[in-house]
């Protein structure tokens, strides 16, 4: 029987192939989920003017739905316009994903009449979701 020899060892390497892989499917999600949740805020509205509105503090983790509203009146979630009798389908599911409720907040335009609006206070009503804002301008 023969006695292995120390001088000959192979250093023990490991392949960092896959774990590049993912780490760049990891950049690219969260590229692309940062911009989608920059885009539904960052939507050119002229909000309306309110004179007694205040800054809430926000609770990160609770989940918020950004509903924007332009001029012309349609209704868009995100970037996909929807019907308010989607909004309630959409809210209710967002409701069952998990135990803690979600939060509406509604972007308008500030010369968006208030019968586009309410469908969609009747859908998060339907939908059983009762924490709805509106993003308003405070007027000095």
């Amino acid at each position: 029987m023969r006695a292995p020899d120390s001088r000959v060892r192979k250093a023990i390497g490991f392949n960092m192939t896959p774990m590049i892989d993912v780490v760049f499917l990891l950049i690219i999600f969260f590229l692309v989920s940062s911009n989608m949740a920059r885009e539904e805020t960052q939507m050119e509205l002229e909000l309306p003017d309110a004179s007694t509105s205040h800054r809430r503090e926000e609770d990160d983790s609770r989940r918020r739905i950004v509903v924007n509203v332009p001029a012309e009146g349609r209704v868009l979630v995100g970037t996909r316009e929807i019907h308010p009798a989607e909004l309630t389908e959409l809210l209710r599911f967002e409701q069952s994903k998990d135990p803690e409720p979600v939060k509406v907040r509604i972007r308008t335009n500030a010369d968006v009449p208030y019968r586009a609006i309410e469908p969609l206070l009747v859908a998060a009503a339907n939908a059983g979701v009762w924490d709805v804002s509106f993003a308003v301008e405070r007027k000095d």
